[in-house]
């Protein structure tokens, strides 16, 4: 059994990991490509896409191999496709997004 310790170690880890976006600023990014309202991944879906990234499994629309993890991002209203958050920043760019449905 963990101690005490290691478990808000664990936690800490996880909410440092976490990245947040002002809600105002949420609210007016959109899809570059067909303007639709975009939302924070949640944490369990970026931990599967750094896996994979770790893999060299994925690919941007660029046809790029991502290579750095991702700090978050955020999912196109209908789930297509994600846009890396990298230190913070929402990389709004088409070439720079990351189909989730193939």
């Amino acid at each position: 059994m963990p101690s005490i310790s290691a478990i808000f170690l664990q936690l800490n880890q996880r909410e440092s990991k976490r990245i947040m976006i002002d809600k105002e600023l949420l609210e007016i990014l959109a899809c570059p490509e067909d303007k639709t309202p975009v939302h924070m991944a949640e944490q369990m879906i970026i931990d599967q896409i750094n896996g994979r990234i770790e893999k060299g499994e994925i690919k941007n629309r660029g046809g790029e191999t991502v290579e750095n993890p991702l700090d978050g991002g955020l999912i196109r209203e209908d789930g297509a496709f994600l846009y890396p958050i990298d230190d913070g920043i929402p990389i709004m760019l088409i070439d720079e997004a990351i189909p989730l449905v193939l």
